[in-house]
């Protein structure tokens, strides 16, 4: 069956890795839940109540601060880890593997730490100063000294003081899994006292509420407490215990602690009033009962312990293959990992222009929006005005006018009408680009795994986007080549279809004309007319019009075989060559991670490491149960 010593202490080691982690009073709620889910005792009460007496008592050690007001201001969390033999010693949290042997370095190191957060000062702090205190003469516990309950503000408070101290002492005893060691001085009466009235308003069954009288021996002669020693005054779940600390003399003299407990033991077998009690009176029963009671408790609280720790190790590891393992020292092995990474980038990137994320559509909108809008946005109606039409055919001319049909100004007209596809054709290119660049920077903001890695997010993005350059003067270079086929050849069977024109001269042989039906197929036409030029711009509108129609099919064609194919399949393959000629220690430097990741990271090993101890311990425990 396992011992009280070592449940306790399973309990006191955890608390204490907990504390050295800085998983108490704050930062992640499930280290936090675990500090919660696992039982210790808070002493409360008034000032000047006998706290710290009470807590010196039980330790068997003087090393508490002492003064008038509030000497408390800051919790103290004080686990007592029971030895078998060796000298006595502390340690403090904020100050790891520090061993003080002399007493009075504690009190003036709790001083000290105190100030360093309040100032010298009557302010007060939440933020616990943790305290391990190791010896031969204590039992396992953990004890949580808190500021004393006050009434009034004094001199270099504020007058919030009041509410400040309680609120603090509530979020400590409000807890399930908190016994609370309710101090009370015997010399007042029992219905004025601030911790039995706060312990009641938490825990009004009383289930978790132990009720201890001090100064039984300063009370008024013909007095005595018996009522409230014997549950009568007020009842409790748990009995009442009365302790006699050291008076004011004796601290003066530096009475010794183990002498002051011969002394209560002797005040009460002596006592007349209380000598029928004496067996369960004093500061040692006192610390043997919370002992015995914190045992029971953990008892009761292994299964959901355990159960808490089992999930907090699985968040833990889930955390840590989130944030990635740590890397390997050796070149072929971050080489290796590089790829790795590159290659669950260029997946998340593929899943964007394949549909699986959202992006890629924007291309497609390129083609079926931007690019159609931007045709019908060409200037050809200026271009191909009555005015334009008869200032270009005429000047295709030149000093011989054309004989039946004015084949140069029409080829003018189609070349520079076709000059004008290169705008809508380029913009395209580069709106894909755009597109493309985008998807790339989303894509690295999507992947988890390259997170810790800023430097090789860097290199990465860089090396994508210069091959984005690369795709899109491929790909302009392209659709250029494609406006340029369709101005040097053009469509013949386009013109042949076109009803013939002939110039209009009469008939001089005064024949009819229906004898003559060769002649009566020809349109007559005046070459000078107006209606000749419009004639030859609404026929090279035609032509134009179709060569727009082939531009709006193929122009996306060339974008999507020259960009986007090629990001899809070589997007990092120049980036892969290079990386393969870098040396270990330019790899390293791409695997230099975020030292917040860093620092995150290691918090977490450490945290999972405190867990699988944990778990083991409770496991062994468990089974010896």
């Amino acid at each position: 069956m396992a011992t009280m010593e070592s449940l306790i202490g399973l309990v006191n080691r955890i608390q204490r890795a907990c504390t050295a982690l800085g998983d108490y009073g704050g930062g992640d709620q499930a280290f936090s839940s675990l500090w919660d889910a696992l039982p210790s005792v808070a002493v409360v009460g008034g000032q000047s109540s006998g706290k710290s007496s009470v807590l010196e008592s039980i330790v068997g050690r003087d090393f508490l601060p002492r003064g008038s007001g509030i000497v408390t201001r800051r919790p103290l969390v004080l686990q007592l880890q029971k030895t078998e033999n060796g000298q006595d010693y502390a340690e403090f949290g904020h100050i790891p593997r520090r061993r003080f042997t002399d007493f009075a370095l504690v009190r003036k190191e709790i001083e000290d730490e105190t100030d360093r957060i309040t100032g010298k000062s009557k302010q007060i702090s939440p933020v616990p100063i943790h305290l391990s205190i190791y010896s031969q003469n204590v039992v396992n516990l953990t004890l949580i000294d808190l500021p004393g309950l006050t009434k009034v503000a004094i001199d270099g408070q504020p007058e919030s003081i009041v509410q400040d101290i309680e609120n603090m002492v509530r979020t400590y005893v409000e807890k399930p899994n908190c016994i609370i060691l309710a101090i009370s001085p015997a010399n007042q009466d029992i219905a004025t006292s601030d911790a039995i009235k706060l312990a009641k308003e938490v825990d009004a069954s009383g289930e978790r509420t132990f009720g201890v009288l001090t100064k039984l021996d300063l009370m008024d002669k013909g007095t005595n407490a018996i009522d409230v020693l014997e549950g009568r005054a007020y009842r409790l779940q748990h009995p009442w215990v009365g302790v006699v600390n050291r008076s004011q003399a004796d601290i003066n003299k530096n009475v010794d602690m183990i002498i002051a407990r011969r002394k209560e033991r002797e005040y009460f077998a002596s006592s007349p009033d209380y000598g029928h009690l004496a067996s369960k009176m004093g500061s040692e029963y006192l610390a043997k009962l919370l002992s015995r009671h914190l045992e029971s408790v953990i008892r009761a609280r292994i299964p959901s312990i355990t159960s808490l720790i089992n999930k907090s190790i699985d968040e833990l590891e889930s955390e840590l293959d989130h944030l990635g393992r740590p890397i390997a020292v050796d070149a072929g092995a971050q080489l290796y990992t590089i790829l790795e990474l590159c290659r669950a980038f260029d997946r998340i990137f593929k899943e964007h222009l394949d549909g699986g994320r959202p992006g890629g559509d924007r291309i497609y909108g390129v083609f079926d929006n931007q690019l159609p809008a931007a045709l019908r946005k060409l200037p050809f109606d200026r271009h191909l005005s009555m005015q334009n039409v008869r200032k270009i055919v005429s000047e295709a001319d030149g000093y011989q006018p054309h004989l039946i049909a004015p084949e140069q100004g029409y080829r003018r007209l189609i070349e520079g009408s076709l000059n004008y596809f290169r705008g809508p054709a380029e913009a395209s290119v580069d709106a894909v680009h755009f597109v493309l660049k985008e998807l790339v920077r989303k894509s690295m903001a999507e992947c988890q795994e390259l997170k810790r890695f800023p430097t090789l997010q860097s290199t990465i993005v860089g090396a994508a986007n210069e091959s984005l350059e690369r795709f899109r003067d491929e790909s302009k270079k392209t659709v250029i080549r494609l406006v340029d086929m369709e101005s040097s050849y053009l469509t013949v069977d386009f013109f042949r279809k076109l009803p013939q024109e002939v110039e209009k001269i009469g008939n001089p042989g005064g024949g009819n004309p229906r004898e003559n039906p060769r002649e009566s197929a020809a349109v007559g036409v005046d070459r000078y007319a107006e209606g000749h030029f419009r004639r030859i711009g609404s026929n090279v509108s035609s032509y134009v019009n179709m060569i727009s129609e082939t531009m709006r099919n193929s122009i996306p064609k060339a974008v999507v075989y020259c960009q986007v194919k090629e990001a899809k399949q070589n997007l990092l393959n120049y980036f892969y060559t290079q990386i393969g000629r870098k040396e270990g220690k330019q790899l390293a430097e791409l695997l230099d991670e975020d030292p917040a990741l860093m620092e995150r990271r290691q918090q977490a090993s450490k945290r999972l490491e405190l867990y699988k101890k944990a778990r083991d311990e409770v496991d062994s425990v468990s089974w010896a149960r």
